[in-house]
């Protein structure tokens, strides 16, 4: 079984990532330690060369994808320039080669199927002979290259991408955006991927951010960043259950919290079960009344499905507030020889949850199986949070209270959730770059002022040394108050080299200088002082070498030249 990269960072700290691909059980932990601990307990950090930026947190999923940033100590998330909070992981070519990436990619995906691009986070980081089934449920034509890799292949432009490529087009949109809305350039990032991803995922999600110009600080569980957003960092010794149904996938984790060390007991999900599974059964339900109503197939008419999928999907959101819903949003949804033809009629809540009671009961089997593989019963679990924005289907709230016993977390938006959390561990990264920074600035100037100190040190003792040896030196040969005044100032020396700081050593130095200056000035200013200085002059006083009267001149050497 393939482990997770042992990634290299900056940092000292617990980041073990151990999931597994077509299993449903960890067999070995998964461990993530929020924060960092000192390098070698007391010596400090190696300086780091850093530039104050904001880090942001994305959460790149199957279907959406969205961004925050800490701002004024609190994760935020961050609009992107349609106005939206969510951006869809859409990537798509129109036959001029324009692209188009988010919402008004997906906007089209009906009427340009083979040139549209989404779910590619099936495929990265895996091999062809791994994604049969899943290449065969995408509308664009997913191929096999030399080594066995897995490739899309775009008719619009006539070339081959790679998954990762897909994805950084997304984070260049996601990091765009952001740049703009915190009007900061964004050069780094932590991104979220599922527990499951192996190593070959979660290296292949990197090297995406990278196509992307993203320096990836961190690569963190899903159900990680999603504990993050809701504190439990801040608990400690709880059990936590993650409901995690998006888009496109549905997962189930296990986590253990203690003293700010999340560990991933077990994983399980349905990698094919999500929102879009749910629209699509009101797609089908809409598609197959106006076929009995007016005997025509709205599925084989691409621009009246487009309007079909947009339609199932804003009735699904607002039939988690609503009991009934009136579908009349679907003027002229095609035309006949008759004339136009509309959509007008109710779909009631009741309704909505028959027409997808066994994508309810397929929810089921992964909850059950995450307990099994973490040898935990559901009483063992202190809370349940919910992730995803197809969490807010009611009837899916009601089943996960009913399976659990418990009333799900969801004082925080299940559609951003992840992408918060992986804020929080960016701001955690940024704030401790930041802190290490200062600390290594402050151990350097720490460390040079204890050189300064210790050479200071150094010349003082030096300088006593040469004052007592003039003095003892001169003897009686100048005024006892010129002496006196030297002594004095020597003694002051000695007293701030035994107890007082550097800047007193200095001043202590210059003032004993400047009395010696004085003492060599009243030896030198004596008749025959100089010639009866003795061997060595006084300390800063001249040489006595060169010319002397009545000596003649000096020779040095005698030479002959032979020839």
């Amino acid at each position: 079984m393939a482990t997770a990269a042992q990634l290299n960072y900056p940092f000292p700290q617990i980041a073990k990532q151990t999931p597994f691909l077509g299993s449903s059980k960890i067999k070995k932990a998964s461990i993530f330690q929020v924060g960092l601990r000192r390098k070698n307990g007391n010596s400090g950090y190696k300086p780091l060369r850093v530039v104050s930026e904001k880090v942001v947190g994305i959460d790149l999923g199957t279907t959406n994808s969205a961004v925050a940033a800490m701002e004024g100590g609190q994760p935020t998330i961050v609009t992107n320039a349609e106005g939206q909070r969510t951006t869809p992981s859409v990537v798509a070519y129109t036959k001029g080669g324009d692209r188009l990436v988010g919402q008004i990619a997906k906007r089209q995906a009906v009427v340009n199927p083979e040139n549209t691009f989404f779910s590619v986070k099936r495929f990265i980081g895996r091999k062809m002979n791994e994604v049969d089934d899943e290449s065969k449920q995408v509308s664009y034509k997913v191929v096999r290259d030399d080594i066995g890799n897995v490739k899309v292949e775009c008719p619009a432009t006539g070339n081959l991408f790679a998954p990762e490529e897909i994805s950084a087009q997304v984070l260049r949109k996601l990091v765009d955006d952001a740049s703009k809305f915190l009007n900061d350039k964004v050069t780094k990032a932590v991104i979220t991927v599922p527990a499951y991803f192996n190593d070959s995922q979660r290296t292949a999600t990197k090297d995406a951010g990278r196509i992307a110009g993203l320096d990836v600080l961190r690569i963190i569980n899903e159900p990680t960043a999603a504990s993050l957003a809701y504190g439990f960092e801040k608990k400690n010794n709880e059990t936590i259950l993650v409901f995690d149904l998006g888009g496109g996938t549905f997962d189930v984790s296990v986590l253990e919290v203690g003293d700010g060390v999340f560990e991933v007991l077990s994983t399980s999900g349905d990698t094919h079960l999500g929102g879009d599974d749910f629209d699509k059964r009101i797609v089908d339900w809409l598609a197959d009344s106006f076929r009995k109503d007016e005997g025509i197939d709205l599925l084989k008419d691409k621009q009246a499905l487009q309007r079909l999928t947009e339609a199932a999907e804003k009735a699904k959101i607002e039939l988690s507030s609503l009991r009934v819903l009136s579908c009349d949003s679907l003027p002229f949804v095609t035309a006949t020889a008759d004339g136009p033809k509309h959509i007008d009629t109710t779909l009631t809540r009741a309704k909505f949850e028959d027409l997808c009671s066994d994508l309810l009961d397929r929810l089921k089997t992964p909850v059950q199986t995450a307990l099994n593989d973490a040898n935990l019963s559901i009483k063992e679990i202190d809370e349940v949070i919910l992730v995803g924005g197809s969490t807010r289907i009611p009837a899916v709230q009601e089943l996960v209270k009913k399976m659990t016993g418990k009333d799900p977390n969801v004082t925080v938006n299940p559609d951003e959730v992840v992408a918060l959390g992986a804020a929080v561990q960016a701001g955690v990264l940024a704030g401790d770059v930041d802190r290490m920074v200062k600390d290594a600035e402050r151990y350097a100037k720490e460390d040079k002022e204890r050189r300064e100190a210790i050479d200071t040190k150094n010349q003082a003792e030096s300088v006593v040394y040469q004052t007592e040896k003039q003095l003892k030196e001169v003897g009686d040969k100048v005024g006892a108050d010129v002496k006196e005044k030297v002594e004095s100032k020597l003694k002051e020396l000695k007293d701030s080299i035994s107890s007082g700081t550097t800047q007193a050593i200095k001043d202590a130095m210059a003032a004993l200088n400047q009395e010696v200056m004085q003492l060599g000035q009243a030896l030198y200013s004596q008749p025959g002082a100089a010639a009866a200085g003795g061997g060595e002059p006084a300390a800063g006083g001249p040489s006595s070498a060169g010319k002397s009267d009545g000596d003649g001149e000096v020779i040095d050497a005698d030479f002959t030249e032979s020839s």
